[in-house]
């Protein structure tokens, strides 16, 4: 039981340290809106995570993965919305690292804004079909019929505490002072770093064989 907990803790931080469309959203909604926004962001991907598990773990994986249908409309739908969020990261005028200033009349509320950057989280994970591969791989390798329910329970909130604790820190490492300070002064360029690695993150899921 040890093992495999470590195993599946393991697998879970090499697939989040590998650079993608969740960890590009955190760090542009991070850099927008500070730490609180970060949290929330990765606070919706979590919520997304959460889902993925659930499905897969009671078998309705099974059919996103061997259906064209389904596996087709997650993959260009979550496409086409990382190019939405890429151009609009774009054409975005700048704000200050910390603080929300944009083109709107009216500065958003706190609740607003958290509930925006949380579903941004929460659509980008739920529409990222890999992110249903990759839990059905885990649980067909460490998950069987005959798993008792009090293990994979175990193993399933392994890996959601798993990643909770990486986006925790990741943002809190975003939000240190000199990373932070960093941030600032090359805050447009990165904006459109970020804006332009969503857009290829969207073509290439559009265009991947898979």
């Amino acid at each position: 039981m040890v093992e495999t907990v470590c195993a599946l803790v393991g697998l879970t931080v090499l697939c989040m340290l590998s650079p993608g469309p969740d960890m590009v959203l955190v760090m542009r909604n991070t850099m927008a809106g500070g730490r609180n926004s970060g949290l929330v962001t990765s606070l919706g991907i979590l919520t997304g995570n959460a889902v993925h598990v659930t499905y897969c773990a009671v078998g309705v994986g099974w059919l996103v993965a061997r259906s064209v249908v389904v596996y087709g409309f997650l993959k260009y739908a979550g496409a086409a919305y990382l190019i939405y969020l890429g151009v609009s990261g774009l054409r975005s005028k700048h704000r200050a690292v910390g603080n929300f200033a944009g083109g709107n009349l009216r500065k958003p509320s706190r609740t607003e804004d958290d509930r925006r950057v949380f579903f941004q989280g929460l659509l980008n994970n739920l529409l990222n079909a890999k992110g249903a591969l990759f839990y059905l791989g885990i649980f067909t390798q460490v998950i069987g019929p005959g798993t008792a329910p009090a293990t994979t329970l175990v193993l399933i909130l392994s890996m959601v505490a798993t990643s909770a604790l990486f986006w925790l820190a990741f943002v809190h490492t975003l939000h240190l002072p000199p990373v932070r300070n960093w941030l600032a002064r090359f805050q447009r360029l990165i904006q459109r770093i970020f804006g332009t690695l969503l857009i290829l993150a969207g073509l290439r899921v559009a265009t991947s064989a898979e």
